[in-house]
């Protein structure tokens, strides 16, 4: 029978090749950590709105129908405008960085630049102005807020690969669509993914404003809150937000873990 100190010795591998497989100990404790972190404030949120001594306006905002509605309103917001976002900026970066219309970029990201230095509230209320409001009309003022990162990225990583790399695509015989798609996009993948991970966070912050234009979402508990002075509403909302963030940033990680090229 092995001794004690021989069976913890050969447990110290097991452990070991798990952090490896993991990606290493950081890696390690942002699959494993996060996702147990947000379950703790999630149950300290709880614990906390449960001792409260809640009136029938703060119960009216805080019962479960309500708080899953506007969560589910809020990840439907965000989704759809990081969609849209990926299927228009992700074509028109690798279009402008085709040789022919290259010189138009820093015209376009220009134009991007000044869609997301517009205050956030301010492309919403121009939306509600210009086409009304509803939830059309606050995913088209996330997607205006939210296209820089992904297009910027876009063109920074598709112009970053070795031009000797894609002259010898082209020396193999490769089309242009052949060496875009065979070379550029797949050593472009984590610059790329890093803009949709930005453009997908910052979308999550600015859909909590997006009840100010009826689409309705986790910023309706944060108003509620504020109008009605009633702080286990305002807290709710605020940390609930945040925890979506965090989450869909940890589900984006391991995306980007997953797709991105090996040795990259």
């Amino acid at each position: 029978m092995p001794a004690f100190g021989a069976r913890t010795r050969e447990a110290a591998p097991n452990a070991d090749e798990l952090l490896t497989e993991l990606g290493g100990p950081s890696r390690f404790w942002r699959r494993l950590g996060t996702p147990a972190l947000l379950a703790a404030v999630c149950l300290a949120l709880y614990l906390y709105v449960r001792n409260q001594d809640l009136d029938r306006i703060s119960q009216a905002s805080l019962n479960a129908d309500t708080i899953r509605e506007k969560l589910i309103e809020h990840v439907e917001l965000t989704f759809v405008s990081t969609v849209i976002v990926v299927l228009l900026a992700v074509p028109l970066g690798v279009v402008l960085t085709r040789p022919a219309v290259r010189r138009f970029s820093p015209v376009v990201l220009a134009v991007a630049n000044i869609g997301q230095a517009t205050p956030s509230i301010g492309v919403l209320v121009l939306m509600a102005i210009t086409v009304g409001i509803g939830f059309d009309q606050a995913v088209y003022a996330l997607v205006i807020y939210a296209a820089l990162p992904v297009l910027r990225n876009t063109i920074v990583g598709l112009n970053q690969v070795d031009r000797m790399l894609v002259e010898s695509g082209r020396g193999m015989g490769l089309s242009g669509w052949q060496v875009l798609r065979r070379v550029e996009l797949p050593l472009s993948v984590p610059v790329l993914l890093a803009g949709i991970r930005t453009a997908l966070i910052i979308n999550v912050g600015t859909a909590t404003l997006a009840t100010f234009v009826g689409a309705g979402g986790l910023g309706f508990l944060i108003d509620q809150g504020i109008r009605f002075d009633r702080m286990p509403v305002l807290i709710t909302g605020s940390v609930l937000t945040a925890v979506l963030a965090l989450l869909l940033d940890w589900v984006a990680g391991i995306v980007e873990d997953a797709l991105r090229p090996k040795g990259l």
